[in-house]
């Protein structure tokens, strides 16, 4: 007897030792972050992992960027040069030094505003873009409203401070997801430096260099855009991908500019402890067909643009998750090889959370019995 009553004594301190002992963010318990405002989200879905005050409003400082060069590489000719007027060269904070009168293309402004930061680059890309700051400052508003931003207004293309200029960290979140998806954009803000070259005078240039400090430091960091004012503190869209999971961390008002970047680890680092991705459908197993018209066949198999899988949070399974296939009845030749034609939309909990296109195989317009038969009862297969 006397030997069971160590034992349960043994175990009873042991149980208490566990108890006292603090817990890791990456052991179940909640990351300890000094910024007021923060979210995780998985980025092909945009569902939340994790969020402190995430509808709370901040000024977002120079994240605000993001929409200016989202907005830039959409509407732009990226090889139009851009004259710096007074007003952009006179811009507070303006490391690239392109004076009055001075030329350079949007494309070389987008690379220094988003790597730089520079201020002087956004003022001058909004006044390209739409005449004034004011009249671009219209356009940002139109495209937050247009991505769901529903605690934003912006005023500015820029992020200096101002008292209806301001953002949600969740909003923020929104953004960097919509700008990331852009091919160019996501080039450039993985870049640790580049060199920005002038039209006029054509010998100018200056080596930029990415104000993101994760770059290079943090395992699979992507990008994205920080920002810093004494209003705001410090702030940062930071985005990383490992082992197929993608995330983007927003944080806002930390107290110092190195705090950003710390909290970014942090909830980067709970991120990928907390998210799993699982195979839903495979791009080279998976088919659908849609009928042709006025083609040489009758019908075009479609396949996805890449692999379909669910992103998994804190240990859930996939049930909640579904597939639905948003495709035409029919369609007319010529269909060039990889068009899209449709989509498959991804449903959690019935509401839709990411799409993939469809794409199409190659169908010459032409003739064939089974294609005129597509064309001239169309009218009752789009009714089945």
């Amino acid at each position: 007897m006397k030997i069971w009553h160590k034992i349960a004594s043994l175990l009873m301190v042991a149980c208490l030792l566990i108890i006292q002992l603090p817990i890791a963010a990456g052991e179940g318990g909640e990351p300890e972050i000094t910024a007021q405002a923060a979210i995780i989200i998985e980025a092909s879905t945009g569902r939340v992992v994790w969020e402190k005050n995430a509808d709370e409003r901040h000024y977002p400082a120079s994240m605000t960027k993001m929409m200016t060069g989202i907005l830039a590489l959409e509407q732009m000719n990226l090889r139009s040069e851009v004259t710096m007027s007074p007003e952009a060269a006179f811009t507070e904070s303006s490391p690239l030094g392109v004076l009055a009168g001075e030329r350079i293309r949007a494309d070389e402004l987008v690379t220094g505003m988003l790597l730089e930061s520079d201020n002087g680059a956004a003022v001058a890309l909004g006044e390209a873009m739409a005449g004034s700051v004011s009249a671009f400052a219209g356009l940002m508003n139109d495209k937050a409203e247009k991505l769901g931003m529903k605690d934003t207004h912006f005023v500015n293309p820029n992020g200096l401070t101002h008292a209806e200029h301001y953002s949600t960290a969740r909003d923020m979140a929104k953004l960097a997801r919509y700008a990331m998806e852009n091919p160019q954009f996501r080039d450039i803000v993985c870049q640790k430096e580049s060199i920005i070259r002038w039209e006029a005078p054509r010998t100018k240039f200056y080596k930029a260099q990415n104000t993101n400090e994760l770059l290079g430091k943090y395992e699979g960091m992507t990008g994205i855009k920080t920002g810093w004012t004494n209003a705001a503190g410090g702030c940062l869209a930071a985005g990383a991908k490992r082992n197929g999971v993608e995330l983007i961390v927003i944080v806002m008002k930390t107290p110092t500019a190195k705090d950003r970047f710390k909290d970014a680890e942090k909830l980067l680092d709970y991120g990928f402890e907390h998210v799993k991705m699982t195979r839903a459908l495979s791009k080279e197993r998976t088919q659908r067909k849609v009928w042709v018209a006025n083609g040489v066949q009758a019908s075009a198999q479609l396949y996805p643009a890449r692999d379909i899988e669910y992103p998994l949070i804190n240990g859930e399974d996939k049930s909640r998750y579904s597939l639905a296939y948003d495709v035409p009845k029919v369609v007319s030749a010529p269909l060039k090889a990889g068009a899209q034609v449709g989509q498959i939309d991804v449903m959690y909990n019935g509401q839709k959370v990411a799409q993939v296109p469809l794409l199409s195989e190659g169908v010459s317009s032409g003739f064939s019995v089974g294609s005129w038969l597509v064309n001239t009862f169309s009218w009752l297969i789009e009714r089945l």
